[in-house]
């Protein structure tokens, strides 16, 4: 299945109160690898964006003017992550905002467009409870350069989340190595099974050893080794 990272930028925080998206980013993963397919567009919200959103981002509405609406990319988009797993960090945000655009045109939501949506937030927050885990955080922790970050940036950062998401989920290689090894060794088993089976007797010494051993068990009550080799005994008597 194509992985595809996405990342949106806005003018707000809350799509419930009219907020937009002004740019959108995704790039695609296939086999654990980045290919050179790509999505991204800044988009004119016709509207005020927030002071503090512009400072995260340094996207101005100036900039936007001329840029396309959401609706004029809307089917590029849908065709970019159909039945892909779309992964987003905090995805509920990315995802409702879309949803938000969507719907605006009367188009499906993200979830009936992708075929799984998979939260980088949610798998981080699992890893490492109780820490930072924001993608500056998570770059850090990995040592992935995010030296360009300087301002968020949907395209930098879905490339970053890929990076991210590669790390994070490393282990599961060596998982998939580990799972193919018994089924080796169960072929080196059988190769050996036709081997010759060497039986290693035990000496005088050993068995006065052995014999003692289970006469000190006798003496704390029944042993059953005992029991069973008197009974043996008698049996072919």
């Amino acid at each position: 299945m194509r992985q595809i990272f996405l990342d949106t930028e806005t003018t707000g925080l809350y799509h419930a109160q009219g907020h937009r998206v002004i740019e959108i980013a995704a790039v695609e993963v296939v086999n654990r690898r980045l290919t050179k397919h790509h999505f991204h567009y800044y988009l004119n919200p016709d509207r005020e964006i927030d002071q503090g959103a512009q400072e995260v981002h340094g996207i101005s509405l100036e900039f936007l003017q001329d840029k396309p609406h959401f609706a004029d990319i809307a089917d590029e988009l849908i065709a970019f992550i159909a039945d892909s797993e779309l992964i987003m960090h905090n995805a509920p945000f990315d995802v409702g905002f879309l949803n938000c655009e969507l719907g605006l045109i009367e188009q499906r939501s993200v979830e009936t467009i992708a075929a799984k949506i998979t939260d980088t937030l949610k798998i981080a927050k699992e890893m490492r409870p109780g820490q930072r885990n924001s993608l500056d955080a998570l770059c850090r922790h990995f040592g992935i350069d995010n030296s360009r970050r300087t301002l968020h940036g949907a395209l930098l950062d879905a490339e970053l989340l890929a990076d991210v998401y590669m790390a994070m989920t490393r282990g599961q290689e060596s998982l998939m190595i580990e799972l193919e090894k018994p089924h080796k060794k169960n072929h080196e088993t059988t190769a050996q099974s036709t081997q010759p089976l060497l039986i290693k007797l035990a000496n005088q010494v050993e068995i006065s050893a052995h014999d003692d051993y289970l006469t000190s068990l006798a003496k704390s009550g029944d042993c059953l080794w005992q029991n069973l080799s008197k009974a043996s005994a008698q049996t072919t008597e």
